[in-house]
C-alpha cells in the first residue's frame, strides 16, 4: 500500500489553473524530488499534502499511523531557546517519558506498590529501544554535519539570521526519525561539505521522502523517483533527475511532433471548409469536416512560460582598486575567521569558496558593514557603487506586492517601466499584483534581481543568489554576471553554477578557526 495517494487533484488561483485531476503516488522508501518552474505550483503541492491549504477538488489520503515531519523554513521557535535546547525538543517525546518515569519512582516511594516499579521498567525499556541515552551523540553528529558549530550551541535562536534559523529548523527534523520527510529547498543556507553530508543522510534514510529543490546536481543523487509540474500536469516518473528529464524532454518531443501532425490536418480541414461550403455540390462535405473538427480532441503544444532575462547597468569606474582588505576578523562574537587580507582590481571576478559554516556570509557581511569587523579593515574605492543580494528573504512589509515595492523604491518611475522589469525577471502580471508573502522563493527572488536591475552599478556582491531560482533562470541569471563588465563577489553552493566563472577563488575554509575560541 503506497504511503500517500493523491488523486484528483485540481488546483487554480483567478485564471490560472496550476494542476487538474492530477494524481499520483508515494511508495515506502521512495525519496521523490518534486520540480518544476518558478510559480508552477510546487511549494503549493506541499501545502495541499501537509493541510495547510484545501485544494479546490481531489482526495489527499495518508496512510494511518504515519509520523511526517515537514521542513518549514518559516517556523515560529518559543522566545529565549538557544540552538542546543532547541535541537533536544526532536526528541521530547522521550524526555517526558523520562519525566514520567521519575514521578513512578516517587509515587513507589511512598505508596510501595510494586505495580509502579513494572510500569516504570517497561517505560525503561521503551527508553532504551528509542535510542535515548544516545540522544546527546545524535545531536552533535547533525550540529557537526550541518556546519551549526560557527553559529554557536548557545546562541538564541531569536538573534540569528534566517538562513541560520532555516539550517536549525532542518537539523532538528533530521533528528525526528519520522517515517516520511518533507524537504522544501534543503540545500539552501548550506555549503558545499555540509550538502555532501546531507546527500549522504538521505542515501541511507529508509523512510520515503518529497524534496523541492533546484539544485539539480543534489537531486540527482538522492532521489529515485520525480514529479514534475507543469503543463497544469503533474507527471511522474521513475529514476533519478537526470533520468527523468530525459524522459520528460522525450514526451515533450512527441508531444510537438503529434501537435505539428493535428495542426497540418486542421489547417487542411479549414482551407477545404473554406472552399467548398457555399458550394451545394459539396456543402454537405464541408459540413461532414466542420463537426470532425468540432469533435476533435485538441492537442495542446509544449507550454512555453514566461522565461526571465537579466541586465546589469554599468557605471563606470575611476580607481585601480576596487576593494582592499586588510587583517579583517569577523564574527558575532568570536571570530569565525583568520584574519582576512586580500585586494581586487577593477574588473575582477571573484568566487568564495568552500567554508564549512557561516563564514562566507559572514565574511560578506563584514565587508559591507552589515555587520561589525572584529578587528582590521575593508574599504572600497571612491568610486565602487555597490549592488548586493542578500540570500535572506526578508521585506520591510510582505504584505506589498511587488509592484508596490518597486514604486516605494523607485517613486519617480512609471508603473510600466516597473512591470516591464518585473516581466523580464519572469514575475507575470498576475504575481506582480499578488503581496510578496503569496509567492514562492524563486519568485520573490526574482523580484530582488528586478530591483537590483534598477540600480547601476559597478561591483556585484552576490550571496547564493540560486536558491529557489529553476535552471532556466539560473542560466539567465549566469549569463547576465558573465556580461557585467565590472566588478563581481559571488557565494553559491551550487558547482555547476560558479563552474568556469570568475578570474580566481578564494577558499574561505582555508582561513577558518579550527577550534573554538573561549
Amino acid at each position: 500500500m503506497a504511503l500517500l495517494e493523491v488523486s484528483g487533484l485540481t488546483m487554480a488561483y483567478a485564471e490560472k489553473t496550476l494542476y487538474e485531476d492530477a494524481a499520483f503516488e508515494l511508495q515506502q522508501g521512495e525519496h521523490m524530488g518534486i520540480v518544476g518552474q518558478n510559480g508552477a505550483g510546487k511549494s503549493t503541492l506541499i501545502k495541499i499534502i501537509t493541510g495547510q491549504e484545501l485544494p479546490l477538488s481531489g482526495k489527499i489520503d495518508w496512510q494511518k499511523g504515519l509520523k511526517i515531519g515537514y521542513l518549514d523554513q518559516y517556523a515560529e521557535i518559543p522566545d529565549g531557546m538557544n540552538l542546543v535546547d532547541f535541537l533536544h525538543t526532536a526528541y521530547q517525546d522521550l524526555y517526558d517519558k523520562q519525566d514520567r518515569i521519575t514521578e513512578l519512582y516517587n509515587e513507589y516511594a511512598e505508596t510501595m506498590n510494586d505495580k509502579l516499579l513494572d510500569r516504570a521498567g517497561r517505560m525503561q525499556e521503551e527508553l532504551d529501544a528509542a535510542g535515548f541515552y544516545d540522544v546527546d551523540t545524535q545531536i552533535e553528529r547533525v550540529i557537526s554535519g550541518l556546519g551549526l558549530e560557527a553559529i554557536g550551541r548557545d546562541r538564541e535562536l531569536e538573534q540569528m539570521s534566517g538562513g541560520q534559523r532555516a539550517k536549525v529548523i532542518l537539523a532538528k527534523l533530521l533528528l525526528e526519525n519520522d517515517d516520511v520527510i518533507i524537504l522544501d529547498e534543503p540545500t539552501n543556507y548550506l555549503d558545499v561539505a555540509h550538502i555532501a553530508w546531507l546527500q549522504d543522510f538521505l542515501q541511507t534514510y529508509d523512510g520515503a521522502a518529497l524534496i523541492i529543490s533546484h539544485d539539480f546536481d543534489f537531486l540527482d543523487k538522492v532521489t529515485n523517483a520525480i514529479i514534475d509540474v507543469s503543463f497544469g500536469k503533474i507527471t511522474k516518473y521513475r529514476g533519478s533527475f537526470t533520468k527523468a528529464m530525459r524522459q520528460k524532454e522525450e514526451r515533450a518531443e512527441q508531444q510537438l511532433r503529434q501537435y505539428e501532425k493535428q495542426q497540418g490536418e486542421i489547417e487542411k480541414a479549414q482551407k477545404f471548409i473554406a472552399k467548398n461550403k457555399a458550394r451545394a455540390s459539396t456543402s454537405k462535405q464541408a459540413k461532414s469536416r466542420e463537426k470532425m473538427l468540432a469533435r476533435m480532441e485538441k492537442i495542446d503544444p509544449p507550454s512555453e512560460t514566461l522565461q526571465a532575462k537579466f541586465n546589469f547597468p554599468y557605471v563606470n569606474s575611476q580607481s585601480a582598486n576596487a576593494l582592499t582588505v586588510n587583517d579583517l576578523s569577523v564574527g558575532y562574537v568570536t571570530p569565525v575567521l583568520e584574519p582576512v587580507t586580500f585586494s581586487v582590481t577593477t574588473g575582477q571576478k571573484i568566487v568564495f569558496k568552500g567554508f564549512n559554516g557561516a563564514g562566507k556570509s559572514t565574511l560578506i557581511k563584514s565587508i559591507l558593514g552589515v555587520i561589525p569587523a572584529l578587528h582590521g579593515t575593508a574599504e572600497f574605492s571612491p568610486s565602487a557603487v555597490v549592488n548586493y543580494f542578500d540570500q535572506d528573504l526578508e521585506w520591510d512589509d510582505d504584505t506589498k506586492t511587488p509592484l508596490q515595492e518597486m514604486q516605494d523604491r523607485f517613486p519617480t518611475l512609471e508603473p510600466k517601466a516597473l512591470r516591464t522589469r518585473l516581466a523580464a525577471a519572469g514575475i507575470n502580471a498576475e504575481n506582480a499584483q499578488k503581496p510578496l508573502q503569496q509567492l514562492s522563493g524563486g519568485e520573490q527572488t526574482k523580484v530582488k534581481l528586478a530591483i537590483m536591475e534598477m540600480k547601476p552599478s559597478n561591483f556585484l556582491i552576490l550571496d547564493e543568489p540560486t536558491n529557489h531560482l529553476d535552471e532556466g533562470t539560473k542560466n539567465a541569471l549566469r549569463a547576465a554576471i558573465d556580461k557585467f563588465p565590472g566588478n563581481v563577489i559571488i557565494v553559491s553552493h551550487e558547482v555547476s553554477f560558479t563552474k568556469g566563472f570568475g578570474d580566481r577563488e578564494l577558499n574561505v575554509a582555508a582561513l577558518s578557526y579550527k577550534k573554538e575560541t573561549d
